[in-house]
């Protein structure tokens, strides 16, 4: 058994338990114990961690923790580039999508609602959604700490808030969304980008009003809904745009998800 000092930075104390937040503490290690095993034995997924520093050495995961070790340990970068030190992923996405566990449909609405490309499905077991955020190269949006612990998992984002419109909140500001966002864009009910279609091709499935009005829509490729500026947008808007602290893009109206499906 090895007893090392560890330190935790940031948001990384939010997990610890009061007594070893934002100061060095004693953590006796079990023989061979890696950093990794040491981060999440006391709470800490392993997906918010982006630096480790050993005794001021940039190492990676798999470093075995020895006796006397001072271990710094950081959370992910996204604003600043921390150079020639060891990151502990191969790179931050820079494109984000995510895939959100059965807790966070709300949230994966309001990121659809921003044009994030988001996978949900209910029913889904966390093998499930290791296994497409792995092929997919998603971050995983949970409040599970185990599944974000899971050695597959590379990109997580563990949500704290637990009502959506905080959780969206959170989410852009941890990870730094708002240039990125495009809202309206994105079909609410299955994901897909939405593509501009004319109210001439879709006159049948429209109110009357809507149709008269409207000579330029937007459809759903996958679901086939129809998407129009709806009596809700203003508020919609709203909520959107206190999430990305400012006004909402007028260029994205054609999206509004007030929409008719097959």
């Amino acid at each position: 058994m090895a007893q090392a000092i560890f330190r935790f930075y940031e948001e990384l104390n939010d997990f610890l338990a009061p007594a070893r937040r934002r100061r060095d503490f004693a953590l006796a290690c079990a023989e061979n114990a890696t950093v990794k095993h040491a981060v999440e034995s006391v709470g800490v997924p392993h997906t918010e961690v982006d630096l480790v520093l050993v005794d001021g050495r940039s190492v990676g995961f798999d470093h075995r923790v020895g006796e006397g070790e001072r271990i710094s340990v950081y959370p992910v970068f996204e604003a600043f580039d921390i150079g020639p030190v060891q990151r502990l992923r191969p790179a931050p996405l820079r494109e984000p999508r995510f895939i959100a566990d059965a807790q966070l449909g709300g949230l994966a609405r309001r990121l659809r609602m921003l044009g994030f490309d988001t996978r949900y499905d209910n029913r889904a077991r966390d093998a499930d959604i290791r296994a497409e955020a792995a092929a997919e190269h998603r971050i995983v949006l949970s409040r599970d700490r185990q599944l974000l612990i899971c050695r597959d998992v590379t990109h997580g984002c563990y949500v704290h808030a637990l009502r959506p419109a905080a959780q969206l909140r959170e989410v852009v500001d941890r990870l730094q969304l708002r240039a990125l966002a495009r809202p309206f864009t994105r079909c609410l009910c299955c994901n897909a980008a939405l593509e501009p279609v004319d109210a001439a091709e879709v006159r049948e499935r429209l109110p009357p009003a809507v149709a008269a009005r409207h000579a330029s829509l937007r459809r759903c490729p996958s679901c086939a809904r129809v998407y129009w500026p709806g009596d809700h947008h203003r508020r919609m808007s709203e909520a959107l745009a206190e999430a990305l602290g400012g006004a909402p893009d007028p260029r994205a109206t054609p999206g509004n998800p007030h929409s008719r499906g097959r």
